[in-house]
């Protein structure tokens, strides 16, 4: 009786555990998902494959996505006009100073708007992430953006592992931390 009980203590366990504990794709440590959800960021159930695009930058280069593979990506859709994303702009570029040689890639995609017009907004706000033009806002419609600010991660295999829509501060100690790990993650 006494094994009976436990058998199903352990499959009520088995069946809750998944509540109360953070969902984290198969090969990511605990801590990693872990330090996400700390930071507001929880990981997805499952990974998502990022969908390939190549863009003009404003400095004039191009960036494709699929490039960018081995890497951690943080990729981000907004707007000039958006008020959400201009606050939230100068805690990304201190989390790109923080992180840009160490393996943390940055692209942020202006959806619809002209590369001059961009560029001086950049310039005002003294932004250095690299950032891409969807003039014909191709790309943002593949990615099926309906809210911006709009920011997915990539893992290094170029899977997308997190989405968060909104704006916020992204440079705090717990996202630090979290990106922290994930970029040492082999």
């Amino acid at each position: 009786m006494k094994r009976y009980i436990y058998l199903c203590f352990l499959a009520v366990f088995m069946l809750v555990l998944p509540v109360f504990v953070n969902a984290v794709p198969n090969d990511f440590p605990a801590n990693i998902g872990n330090a996400f959800a700390q930071a507001g960021l929880p990981m997805l159930d499952e990974k998502q494959p990022a969908k390939d695009f190549t863009l003009k930058l404003v400095d004039g280069g191009t960036v494709r996505l699929s490039s960018l593979k081995g890497k951690v990506v943080f990729l981000n859709f907004w707007a000039t006009w958006c008020p959400p994303c201009r606050a939230e702009m100068p805690s990304m570029e201190a989390l790109y100073q923080n992180f840009r040689n160490s393996g943390l890639e940055f692209v942020a995609v202006d959806i619809g708007e002209a590369s001059n017009y961009v560029a001086a907004f950049l310039k005002r706000l003294n932004i250095n992430f690299p950032v891409a033009l969807d003039e014909d806002s191709n790309v943002s419609e593949n990615y099926e953006i309906r809210v911006i600010p709009t920011t997915f991660i990539l893992g290094k295999d170029g899977n997308i592992i997190i989405e968060k829509t909104g704006s916020r501060d992204w440079y705090t100690p717990e996202i630090i931390n979290a990106f922290d790990l994930l970029i040492k993650h082999n």
